[in-house]
């Protein structure tokens, strides 16, 4: 159901938080609507159930893309494309499409064998169509153009989030003159300045923790996976978006010093950086036209 009529892109962070298990923040998933398609950016932990709460049926998405392996980013895929093939879940009826970098073919090959009994009891029992449950998979081993249908065109770029945990993609949505950038995670890379320089909308990861406990071992090990506050408001200043967002925002604590606040690093970055900034929260929108207009969770 697509149309050539020139409307606003939708983004809804359906999944805005980390590894930590946090009842209020999914792991990370962002939905881009645009031209009448419904395009998935991860699925992390409850992503179906963030969908059903924004009103979109899992079955309406019609693609999806990851930016790595991390658990946080794919653990919620089998909740997701299972629920999307029964009829609460909009009773998909034709094959879902995923693309990512090299080792999506085994993410969802792994999907296929380990639900391999349950997907041959529902078609069965129940009579569930099995081109609803397929999935067509576009792995590519180097970042480019990875969608190009109906004016829209995807195209994924390498990001640094440490020397073992590649491939890691960021990608950049564009559409009708308007560009949303998703970073993916992110260790202060600079090229995200240049490839989001004057985009709409430009979503960050961010990592943080006061000063007195960054020498802790394990504290280090994960900020250096990560985009300081500060470095983030440095990419923000190069790059220019009319509305950055902070998503997966990774804050360390210890006993005694707790993770800083959402407004300590809003206020930590706006001394570096003065353009418009929010802190994303699950189910968040944002409507993309002439300007930038952000709807409160759902």
């Amino acid at each position: 159901m697509k149309n050539s009529n020139k409307k606003p892109i939708i983004v809804t962070t359906l999944g805005t938080g980390t590894p930590i298990l946090n009842p209020n923040r999914a792991s990370q998933s962002i939905l881009v609507e645009v031209a009448g398609y419904k395009l998935l950016f991860d699925t992390g932990r409850n992503v179906a159930t963030r969908l059903k709460q924004a009103n979109v049926p899992p079955a309406l998405v019609t693609d999806v893309f990851f930016t790595h392996f991390h658990s946080d980013h794919t653990v919620g895929f089998a909740d997701f494309w299972l629920s999307s093939w029964l009829p609460a879940g909009g009773a998909r009826s034709i094959p879902l499409n995923v693309s990512g970098p090299v080792g999506t073919h085994n993410l969802i090959e792994g999907h296929r064998i380990a639900f391999d009994d349950d997907i041959k009891i529902r078609t069965k029992d129940q009579g569930l169509p099995f081109k609803g449950v397929d999935i067509n998979v576009k792995q590519f081993n180097k970042c480019g153009k990875v969608f190009d249908q109906d004016g829209i065109v995807i195209t994924s770029f390498e990001v640094d989030h440490g020397e073992a945990i590649k491939p890691n993609w960021g990608y950049k949505i564009e559409y009708s003159g308007k560009t949303v950038i998703i970073s993916g995670d992110s260790k202060n890379d600079p090229q995200v300045s240049h490839i989001a320089k004057g985009s709409d909308l430009l979503f960050h990861s961010l990592g943080a923790a006061r000063k007195e406990i960054q020498g802790y071992d394990d504290v280090a090990t994960i900020l250096q996976h990560h985009t300081t506050p500060v470095e983030a408001a440095k990419i923000f200043s190069n790059s220019k978006p009319k509305l950055a967002v902070l998503v997966h925002m990774v804050l360390l604590g210890k006993p005694n010093f707790p993770p800083m606040s959402k407004k300590e690093i809003l206020e930590t970055i706006q001394k570096v950086y003065d353009g418009p900034i929010t802190i994303a929260e699950d189910l968040m929108r944002f409507e993309i036209d002439d300007e930038v207009k952000v709807v409160p969770n759902l």
